[in-house]
């Protein structure tokens, strides 16, 4: 154990986190001066503690504003490859026993359809550093530090600001006796843990295919459901009070987010689709219709499957009644059969007019307009 340190040298380990910083550091200035430029509006009509407080609200607001095109970019991705679920599963009992194959063959539907797998995590990865920088910004005030451009003064007026008689930089756990910082920590931590339960659970009883809720899947969705709130009190008793406010406010706006989403987009083959489904036709408009549209596709329109469709189109050009053929096996007279020829007869007639002989041409000279003029 004291051969550590040589085989993993505390130098890299300072390097790694030195360029880390670096990169960040654009992301803390943001941050950072969202926060004190929030914290100087209210501050003239509000004290210290609840301008501090709103500033924090009114940073998550903004920061899960601008993160709306990546929701919308994930929920499509997503979307889309839930659409693939049955296709993958026929891929999978197929070529189950051949991975590679499997693998190949996969790889060829997503690329016909235009599908990226990677699409669906590539926001959340974005969205990562935006979060890291935020906690990293509220900790470091909460502990008096300057970061970004908040500076040591402005710090320690965040570090000592009060909203109900509790410490933004308060904690929960380690105390030293119980008053208004445990008790506003813990109903923050309640709140945040009953809006992520609730989130998950209408994403589940609503807006899951039947497939999706059984097997495998159903499982890892039934151990999210219960292990993240688990977590987040275990979690909460260790992280300041104004980490917390933030936590609850973006929890908030991702129930509120999704519960737009599953009402008014929700995803195929799901209760919430039935709903929406009766909701548009209680409204006179066409369910499948408006989902070709979202999906970027006409919807299909019904063929004639009766009669020769040149014919019909050519007549109806030239403002000649359309023609069926009769059914096979029916009975049909000579006079329906002369009077049908002959009703074709003049269609034709009045597509191409025939010359009349020349002797009625040299009894009669004048020629009609719509006669061709001789060679």
């Amino acid at each position: 154990m004291n051969q550590l340190p040589l085989l993993v040298p505390m130098g890299i380990w300072e390097d790694f986190m030195g360029a880390l910083g670096a990169l960040m550091a654009p992301l803390y200035w943001a941050v950072s001066g969202t926060v004190v430029a929030f914290h100087t509006l209210f501050s003239g009509f509000l004290d210290s503690g609840w301008s501090w407080a709103l500033a924090i609200i009114c940073l998550t607001i903004v920061i899960r504003t601008l993160l709306i095109p990546l929701f919308v970019r994930q929920i499509r991705s997503s979307r889309n490859m839930q659409l693939l679920g049955p296709r993958t599963k026929e891929l999978q009992d197929k070529f189950g026993h051949d991975r590679e194959r499997l693998g190949q063959e996969t790889m060829k539907m997503y690329k016909e359809e235009g599908v990226n797998p990677m699409a669906s995590c590539l926001p959340l990865f974005l969205q990562m550093p935006i979060f890291i920088a935020l906690y990293q910004v509220l900790w470091s005030a909460s502990q008096g530090n300057a970061i970004g451009v908040l500076t040591t003064a402005q710090a320690q007026s965040l570090q000592s600001a009060t909203i109900f008689g509790a410490k933004l930089s308060g904690i929960f756990w380690p105390m030293t006796s119980f008053g208004p910082t445990q008790v506003l920590t813990s109903i923050l931590i309640v709140a945040m843990t009953g809006v992520l339960f609730v989130t998950q659970l209408q994403l589940m009883r609503k807006n899951m295919p039947p497939e999706a809720m059984t097997g495998q899947m159903a499982q890892q969705q039934k151990m999210m459901l219960y292990i993240f709130p688990v977590m987040y009190l275990f979690m909460g008793v260790s992280i300041p009070v104004g980490v917390l406010l933030y936590w609850l406010v973006s929890n908030l706006w991702t129930m509120g987010q999704q519960y737009i989403l599953i009402h008014n987009n929700p995803a195929p083959n799901t209760p919430a689709y039935l709903d929406w489904e009766e909701r548009m036709r209680a409204k006179g408009k066409d369910p499948a219709e408006i989902a070709a549209k979202r999906a970027g596709k006409p919807k299909a329109r019904p063929t004639a499957q009766t009669g020769d469709s040149t014919t019909i189109a050519r007549q109806t050009r030239k403002g000649g009644p359309a023609t069926t053929k009769p059914a096979e096996g029916s009975e049909t007279t000579p006079e329906a059969s002369e009077a049908s020829t002959t009703e074709e007869r003049q269609v034709v007639r009045r597509q191409q007019p025939q010359r009349k002989p020349r002797a009625v041409r040299k009894q009669n000279p004048t020629r009609s307009p719509g006669e061709p003029s001789e060679a």
